[in-house]
């Protein structure tokens, strides 16, 4: 990838080290659209954009950036790929120390004396950098030499700048995810974000933002995931862009917003209601339900609404639900948090992503950090280890739980398995034990096959739990057959070799995605729920 040579040499290469080839860097198009705008006539020409990823080696990395011989590179950084980049930075520097590398990005905003990528580059432009980066790249270009090495970013009024759709290329909408902003900035202050820095939210003109999107629809995108912190805070702008898309409803359309959780008017769930499934996600922040721990962090959340609305969108509209957990707030322990979790898990979210606390560079969550024993890894991405009311073994604990979590739980591959496993009593709880377990018998959290963790949950359930062996198989029968998965667990050959025998010739296999199987699972459970109620 991006190992192509450029014909004509650029100026100006901005380049970034992404998550996964699918991301495609807003904040990197952002500036490449501002080039000309706030560096002057002639500089957009000169400026090319490389997007890398993670896992590619830095020297492969370097050695595609030097093939381009620009005269300066500024790269996006971010808390997931500050480490590889430190690599390239390290070798750019070896190799060409004549570039001049500028760094930009919510990892170099703040702290900047303390981190050895800044130490390595010739300047860094904190918080915003659409005016800033063109106006440091004339002067890098042209002179005079600037006598700062840390630029403080300018933030203009957002109608001055240049929006930065029409840097998606053909082949980035038809392959990768499109990140689009109708507003920037937050009015909370949770402080564990670093939006809480922010005064408020700005909005980017509507007429003009909307024209935008109708522009990268008419181009065939049809993935649109919007990174405002707070979407429906305008409930007018919310409903605007809703009925964008509900007027533009395509099979293949889906649109991803991240909601304020107690704020649902009448007017947007009007509009909601009227989505297809399998076309409109919502992330709603929940992040702890305690409301000792809510105040502590600064976040104003109205705990009864928020369930409300979350208990409205699952059973009412057709959205997929992502609702997120912070595991480590200060002063939250284990049995607080299990009370939230288990809150949360009864009002039925098609996932829930269960966070550990990190600590964001410049965020106010520092100001605990004595009073509550904080101590974090000095690493990336600075993870909580422990505090006063939670203990590292019980933070390591809790660690495993996540990540066995998002395989069991947030893949929707385990409807059934899942039901049994989680009730009756709490399902936090359950699946804390289950996660004891499976770390006790692997000692693995990771590279777990499909048919392995099959048989690994029916052992758990039959010979730890001591559930019915009949009905555990049955469950996880229909779950298994419901993933579309080939293989044969232990636990299941022999009903699957029954099946697939009575299977008619040319039978087509079953196949379901993620948020798919979500509704498979949400329909199960509440099956189950009804039928308990009854007896």
């Amino acid at each position: 990838m991006n190992s192509r040579q450029a014909t004509d040499s650029p100026a100006i290469v901005l380049a970034t080290l992404n998550a996964k080839y699918i991301h495609a860097s807003l904040g990197l198009r952002c500036l490449l659209a501002n080039m000309d705008l706030h560096g002057g006539a002639g500089l957009r020409a000169r400026t090319q954009l490389r997007e890398f990823v993670i896992q590619q080696r830095p020297v492969q990395i370097v050695e595609d950036l030097l093939a381009l011989n620009p005269a300066v590179i500024g790269l996006g950084i971010y808390i997931w790929n500050v480490v590889e980049t430190t690599q390239v930075v390290r070798l750019l520097k070896t190799l060409r120390p004549d570039i001049k590398v500028v760094l930009g990005g919510p990892e170099v905003s703040f702290e900047t004396g303390e981190q050895e990528i800044c130490r390595l580059a010739d300047h860094v432009v904190t918080g915003w950098g659409d005016v800033s980066f063109p106006k440091l790249c004339r002067v890098l270009l042209d002179g005079p030499q600037p006598l700062m090495k840390v630029i403080a970013g300018e933030q203009p009024p957002l109608e001055v700048l240049a929006l930065p759709y029409n840097e998606y290329t053909d082949q980035d909408l038809a392959k990768r995810l499109l990140y689009v902003e109708a507003s920037r900035g937050c009015p909370f202050k949770c402080e564990f974000c670093l939006s809480s820095l922010d005064k408020t939210a700005w909005a980017f003109e509507l007429d003009r933002f909307m024209a935008e999107m109708d522009a990268l629809y008419r181009r065939g995108a049809r993935n649109f995931k919007f990174v405002d912190r707070t979407f429906n805070l305008k409930v007018d702008f919310s409903v605007r862009i809703l009925q964008f898309f509900m007027d533009r409803m395509a099979p293949d359309l889906f649109v991803h917003f991240e909601v304020v959780p107690d704020s649902l008017p009448d007017r947007l769930k009007a509009l909601i209601a009227q989505f297809p499934a399998g076309s409109l996600q919502f992330e709603v922040g929940i992040q702890s339900f305690n409301p000792e721990v809510q105040q502590r962090i600064s976040r104003k959340q109205d705990n009864a609404r928020t369930a409300d609305n979350l208990r409205w969108l699952v059973s009412e509209s057709q959205a997929h639900v992502h609702a997120d957990l912070i595991f480590g707030l200060p002063g939250e322990t284990l049995d607080s948090f299990a009370e939230g979790f288990d809150r949360l898990y009864d009002l039925a979210p098609h996932e829930i992503q269960f966070g550990i606390l990190k600590r964001l560079r410049g965020t106010p969550i520092t100001r605990h950090t004595a009073d509550y024993a904080m101590v974090y890894d000095p690493q990336t991405p600075y993870t909580i280890l422990q505090t006063s009311t939670i203990d590292f073994t019980t933070m390591q604990r809790i660690q495993r739980f996540a990540r066995y979590w998002e395989m069991v739980a947030n893949s929707g591959r385990f409807a059934g398995g899942l039901t049994l496993l989680l009730g009756p009593g709490s399902a936090f709880n359950h699946f804390l034990d289950f996660s004891d377990w499976l770390w006790r018998t692997t000692a693995k959290t990771h590279e777990f096959a499909l048919e392995k963790l099959v048989d690994l949950l029916h052992a758990h359930l039959t010979a730890v739990r001591g559930l019915n062996d009949d009905d555990v198989r049955a469950a996880l029968l229909a779950d298994y057959r419901a993933s579309g998965a080939r293989g044969r667990p232990l636990c299941l050959a022999e009903l699957l070799n029954a099946e697939r025998a009575a299977l008619p010739a040319g039978a087509p296999k079953p196949r379901a995605e993620r948020q798919s199987r979500h509704v498979s699972q949400q329909a199960h459970r509440d099956a189950i729920q009804k039928a308990a109620a009854a007896a």
